[in-house]
């Protein structure tokens, strides 16, 4: 299956959330996809290599509705030498409510670069608009102990499961975190489609992890599916694990 099939990604608003691979969703989605936007509303390291242009502009819309070469990215501004700001979740609603592109990717919160989290209070800043969320989390994580080497908020992902800080990630942990109404599902707007991704199944081992975990998944949530994928690779996805 293709992966934006897979996701339900290949028009509307997508936002990703989680860690492990949000970048990454947003970079391939977009190679995939006609018309596609990639931005943010949270901070978002530089991603000029990943698309035709990306245009500084607190006019979004406008700048896209003159837009020629896609894909193409949108950001209000600078922030550092290494990253670019989001936008306030309402402008990437005006985007989504647009005819000026077909598929507006989103990063919807932050992680510094780990493979598990659970959202802090103020996120994950989530359009009213979007159609698909896609929570993600890396496999990688699992045998991994609870500390901040590989988990953003490892408090928050003790609250949620009943591992204390320093004990070993299990399968039914990322079940837990991707399906909780303060986890993967925090903050989905009404209507919206969720898709957790579990991402860096790189082998035949990883991919039985990523099972156990995705069973898990559909056994405690309503989800379609769970998407397994290998997001670097040149057929991202490694299978659909449906219902």
């Amino acid at each position: 299956m293709k992966l934006s099939d897979a996701l339900r990604a290949r028009s509307g608003v997508v936002c990703v959330v989680g860690a492990g691979g949000k970048k990454s969703t947003l970079y391939a989605l977009a190679r995939r996809l006609d018309r596609a936007v990639v931005t943010a509303t949270v901070r978002i390291p530089i991603f000029d290599q990943h698309v035709a242009d990306v245009v500084v502009t607190e006019r979004p819309v406008a700048a896209l509705e003159r837009a020629t070469d896609w894909p193409v990215g949108v950001v209000p501004d600078r922030d550092r030498d290494d990253r670019y700001r989001g936008y306030d979740p309402g402008v990437v609603d005006a985007i989504g409510e647009s005819d000026a592109t077909d598929a507006v990717l989103v990063k919807a919160d932050g992680a510094r670069m780990r493979e598990f989290k659970a959202p802090g209070d103020r996120e994950p800043r989530l359009p009213t608009t979007a159609d698909t969320v896609l929570p993600i989390a890396s496999v990688h994580a699992v045998g991994e102990p609870l500390t901040e080497a590989c988990v953003h908020r490892p408090e928050r992902v003790a609250a949620l499961t009943d591992l204390e800080l320093g004990d070993t990630i299990r399968p039914s942990d990322v079940a837990t975190v991707l399906t909780s109404e303060r986890g993967g599902h925090a903050g989905v707007p009404d209507g919206a489609t969720v898709i957790p991704v579990l991402n860096k199944v790189d082998d035949a081992a990883l991919e039985a992890v990523a099972r156990e975990i995705a069973s898990a998944v559909l056994a405690q949530s309503d989800v379609p599916r769970v998407v397994l994928t290998q997001l670097t690779a040149s057929e991202p996805v490694v299978r659909v694990v449906e219902r």
